[in-house]
């Protein structure tokens, strides 16, 4: 038995001083790769995946769960700050569902399912009102915590008294919010706005504006009004528009103008006054159906005329004092004469009724300043350009100008009024840029590399070509180099033919070796 192990031993080392480095590390590499792999596969198969079962708790809550693991025997980890329980992967779920059976963790919170579980006919209208107000603190709580960057929250809501009078104002609610927070999480304006719409809408008649909300380290979160009503957004947003419209204009000018004078010879600067008022009204208007008669059409027509001349009884009735007489009729004594005339007309007319609801834009320009610079043909000449073309120019931005103003109460602009609006300057432009003569540069760097590279193709192409050239002499020489005479010791040679036809072959080889080479080109393609 032990010549048969040393005869296997033998062979192994045999066979392993016969392998080269290079196997040698190899198998080496190849032996300590399985034992590391076997390793890790025996500690993840054998080792214990702890879960957390809860999270984000106080202390007390930790150390009530951390008691009743350790008596039932059940191994377990405290991690982040003692606010984390973690378990077994595999006892997870049985644990949570075994401890919530027990009531555990038992913060002291009530919630709705308290009334379902403690409802009882003893209970007193102060007691019932105290663990509803209870009740819904902690459910609102429960809400916060919901939310993305909230770890815990405290809610406290104050609820005003009820009172036994209809006519009396019922009060409002207010609310306290404190939130424990992420350390470094910053909360948007519209989780900040959500958050306050969750308060006011969980509790009866709460508003807003009765609601505090702030973290752990005093910072409070307020509610931002919206942009509408805010003055700097306001400020912002009319100021970008005005400079917009003025953009717009500018462009539309300048492009034309350009066009018409060549881009570098005009400059367009446009100002505008920029009404934001925006008018909501309600309008009832009452107009004549016949406009130009100012009359409109009779639905219903009542003339009456009554005439009377002669003597004998009294006009208008039976004169006299008391219940009988008749006022503004006349009276005159008996057997008088007396005329009397009455003529009474009643039109009905029907009219337009017309009702307006106009809501007026708020975006008007009220005035608006037009300054143009064109600098000549000539720049030494302000003469060089036309009169005419000047007042084409002025006629172009006149145009402008009266589209654009807004037209108050119907009432167009004059002529003066336009001119005063515009600016029309004719002079050369100082300091002003030449583009065109500008010459590109190359910068010194470019010629020194532009040469160097110059240079390294140059002796690459020199170094190819001499390489070439070096492989075809040493393809002849393999034609035409005799082999390899070893010197003998001094043995006199005989001339024969064979001697003098290798000596002319050496001495053609080595003068001419092309016509050499086609004599070997010849001799081969004769074999």
């Amino acid at each position: 038995m032990n010549e048969r192990m040393k005869e296997w031993l033998t062979r192994l080392t045999s066979f392993w001083r016969g392998r080269t480095k290079a196997q040698k590390t190899m198998a080496v590499s190849a032996f300590f790769l399985f034992l590391v792999i076997v390793g890790a596969a025996s500690y993840f198969a054998t080792r214990t995946n702890f879960v957390p079962l809860y999270s984000n708790l106080s202390p007390q809550e930790s150390g009530q769960i951390k008691a009743t693991l350790d008596q039932r025997g059940i191994e377990s980890e405290v991690a982040d700050n003692g606010t984390t329980i973690k378990v077994p992967e595999k006892l997870a779920d049985t644990l949570k569902v075994e401890l919530a059976a027990q009531g555990i963790p038992d913060s002291g919170s009530i919630d709705y399912s308290f009334f379902g579980k403690n409802a009882s006919f003893g209970m007193t209208d102060n007691e019932f009102n105290v663990v509803k107000l209870k009740a819904m603190q902690t459910e609102l709580a429960n809400l916060i915590k919901n939310i993305d960057g909230v770890e815990d929250a405290k809610v406290m809501i104050n609820l005003p008294q009820p009172s036994v009078f209809v006519s009396d104002d019922q009060g409002q609610a207010s609310a306290s919010v404190v939130l424990k927070t992420k350390p470094g999480y910053k909360f948007s304006d519209e989780q900040i706005k959500a958050l306050y719409h969750l308060v006011s809408k969980s509790v009866p008649n709460l508003p807003t504006d009765n609601i505090v909300i702030m973290n752990q380290y005093f910072e409070y979160f307020d509610l931002k009004n919206d942009e509408k009503f805010s003055t700097a957004t306001a400020f912002t947003t009319q100021n970008e528009i005005k400079k917009q419209i003025e953009r717009d204009i500018q462009r539309q000018i300048q492009q034309m103008l350009g066009t018409m004078m060549g881009q570098d010879k005009v400059v367009v600067s446009v100002t505008a006054d920029v009404d934001f008022t925006q008018e909501n009204r309600e309008e009832n208007l009452v107009a004549p159906v016949d406009e130009q008669n100012n009359q409109g059409i009779a639905v219903s027509v009542q003339r009456i005329k009554e005439t009377f001349s002669g003597q004998g009884a009294q006009p208008g009735g039976v004169p006299g004092t008391g219940a009988n007489d008749v006022p503004s009729y006349q009276s005159s004594i008996n057997g008088s004469n007396g005329d009397y005339e009455r003529t009474e007309e009643t039109i009905n007319n029907e009219v337009n009724r017309i009702k307006k609801h106009i809501v007026e834009s708020p975006y008007k320009v009220r005035d608006l300043g037009i300054q143009v610079m064109v600098e000549p043909p000539n720049p030494q000449d302000p003469n060089s350009l036309p009169q005419q073309t000047v007042d084409d120019i002025k006629k172009i931005l006149g145009t402008v100008v009266r589209t654009s103003i807004d037209k108050q109460n119907g009432q167009a602009l004059t002529d003066q009024d336009i001119q005063n609006r515009i600016v029309v300057s004719v002079q050369k432009f100082n300091g002003k840029t030449d583009f065109t003569q500008a010459q590109p540069t190359i910068p010194t760097w470019a010629y020194i590399a532009g040469g160097a590279f110059l240079l390294v193709l140059i002796g690459l192409m020199i170094f190819f070509l001499m390489r070439r050239r070096k492989k075809e002499e040493e393809k002849i020489d393999e034609f035409v180099a005799p082999s390899p005479v070893q010197e003998l010791p001094n043995i006199e040679e005989r001339e024969t033919e064979a001697t003098l036809r290798r000596k002319q072959l050496e001495k053609l080889a080595k003068e001419k070796p092309n016509e050499f080479a086609q004599l070997l080109r010849t001799w081969l393609a004769e074999d």
